[in-house]
């Protein structure tokens, strides 16, 4: 388990189940996690801030949480908006198979929990939440952005949460120097020591 990360894409350790009871779309909900991925005790203090600070879901559309881990991002944006597409994208089997035995225990059944290779490339989103990995690395990290928030349609936004002390404002300038000139990148929220990033397609 030592050289075991949550961005390993097939967890060596052996599988153990946890039940826990978080709070999503405005009830407590009855969900289960396990090791080998992030935050399995809790919805993580980022998560937490991106949810409170983001608003509803569109109606319809594709809707993408990347790096969705167990899902919290992926079933919240399902069940806020069940006519939607939702797409959890991880590179952790473990936590895609979490995703979907979590969408059948809430009777969920507009999520396609999947690895970024699976995602058609034609399909564009209507919004992007994420709580990125930082800690893959810069350039993994900017590599990702550069290839999901391109997909964003016309007058649709991202929203990333990012830790202050992880490097936020750095990623807000990168962002702002990388991306064409029709996005725009805006600190949308400031909480708990972190920032929320707004990027709009205009």
């Amino acid at each position: 388990m030592a050289n075991e990360h949550y961005f390993s894409e097939t967890p060596e350790s052996e599988l153990i189940f946890r039940q826990i009871r978080v709070p999503l779309a405005g009830e407590m909900r009855d969900l289960t996690t396990s090791n080998g991925i992030f935050s399995p005790e809790r919805i993580d203090v980022g998560t937490s801030v991106l949810l409170a600070n983001t608003p509803p879901a569109p109606p319809g559309g594709n809707l993408l949480d990347l790096g969705c881990g167990w899902g919290p991002i992926a079933l919240t944006l399902a069940l806020e908006s069940p006519r939607a597409t939702v797409w959890a994208v991880d590179v952790n089997e473990r936590a895609l198979q979490l995703v979907r035995l979590n969408a059948e225990k809430l009777g969920i059944t507009n999520i396609n929990a999947c690895k970024p290779a699976d995602v058609p490339a034609d399909v564009q989103f209507t919004t992007i939440r994420s709580n990125p990995p930082i800690r893959v690395g810069k350039d993994e990290l900017h590599s990702m952005l550069e290839m999901w928030l391109p997909r964003l349609e016309p007058e649709s936004d991202a929203w990333l949460v990012v830790q202050r002390n992880l490097g936020s404002d750095s990623l807000h300038r990168w962002l702002e120097g990388t991306l064409p000139a029709e996005f725009s990148v805006v600190r949308a929220a400031t909480n708990k020591g972190y920032r929320v990033l707004r990027v709009r397609r205009r």
